[in-house]
C-alpha cells in the first residue's frame, strides 16, 4: 500500500472483512475518534494494548526567531502536544520493516540521511 492510510480506507477495509454496513462503520470509526479527542481535551492518554499510546506532554515557553525577521524575537508560549509512544508488538513490526522502501521524507535534508547511515 502506498501513501498514508485514511479514516476511509480504514472504514472500507472494515467493511469488507465484517459484512457491516458502511454507514454503521463509519459511524462506529467515528464515534471512536471522537471518544480518544475527548479523552485527549480533558488531559488524558489513550491507550491501545499492543498498538500504543498517545500522551499529552506540556511543551515549555521558549523564545524563537523568525527567519524573515531574525532581530526579533519570538516568544513561543507553553502549549499541550500529542506524543505518540508505540507498544511492543508495534516495535517488533517495526524493527522488522524494510527501510530501503520508505521513501525519504520532504523535509528531510540529505545531509541528515547521510549522518544516519553512516551511525
Amino acid at each position: 500500500m502506498t501513501g498514508n492510510l485514511t479514516k476511509r480506507q480504514i472504514i472500507l477495509d472494515i467493511f469488507e472483512k465484517t459484512g457491516l454496513q458502511q454507514k454503521d462503520v463509519q459511524r462506529v470509526v467515528q464515534m471512536t475518534l471522537d471518544a480518544m479527542a475527548r479523552a485527549l481535551s480533558k488531559g488524558q492518554d489513550v491507550e491501545f494494548r499492543n498498538f500504543g499510546m498517545l500522551r499529552i506532554q506540556v511543551r515549555k515557553p521558549r523564545v524563537a526567531r523568525n527567519p524573515k525577521r531574525p532581530q526579533r524575537d519570538v516568544l513561543i508560549p507553553k502549549r499541550a502536544v500529542i506524543k505518540f509512544k508505540p507498544g511492543k508488538e508495534l516495535k517488533e513490526s517495526l524493527s522488522r520493516l524494510n527501510l530501503e522502501r520508505l521513501r525519504p521524507k520532504s523535509r528531510a535534508k540529505v545531509s541528515d540521511s547521510i549522518i544516519m547511515d553512516s551511525q
